[in-house]
């Protein structure tokens, strides 16, 4: 019976490393008068030239918070402040993978662009009518219910 608790206790310690935070994606919502800040990636790749709230993967003893400075800086140059989550999605990109977005607050606004060509404040409407990527999108139901 012993070796069987072993056993049981492996199996579930191998379940949650299956669910790692390596399979967790954040995207940062900045908002300035009824607007969200939204970029467009550079060309190339799957999402290459699609509109996006900024973010990316977490990464291995990352918390969600830290991925999000950690992308703000290395996307835009800039740091920005981490608050509440507003929403979270399930997407698909290699495997299953989970969106949370946490409300973000720019520290500066002094971008220099590596990721992207552009960026811009838009409505949830205008949002909507944008070539977004597709895990964003996913986002946006949820956040006409917080924002």
């Amino acid at each position: 019976m012993r070796g069987c608790g072993a056993t049981l206790s492996l199996s579930t310690h191998v379940i949650l490393l299956d669910m790692d935070i390596t399979k967790r994606s954040v995207a940062g919502i900045a908002t300035e008068n009824s607007q969200l800040f939204i970029a467009r990636r550079i060309p190339g790749g799957a999402m290459g030239e699609k509109w996006e709230f900024p973010g990316g993967k977490v990464e291995h003893g990352e918390s969600d918070a830290d991925a999000l400075r950690r992308e703000y800086l290395e996307e835009f140059g800039v740091d920005v402040t981490v608050g509440e989550q507003l929403a979270s999605a399930v997407f698909e990109h290699n495997g299953q993978r989970q969106l949370y977005a946490y409300r973000v607050s720019f520290i500066s606004m002094q971008f220099t662009l590596t990721e992207h060509t552009t960026w811009r404040w838009a409505t949830l409407e205008e949002i909507e009518a944008l070539d977004f990527v597709d895990s964003d999108q996913k986002l946006l139901p949820s956040l006409k219910n917080v924002l």
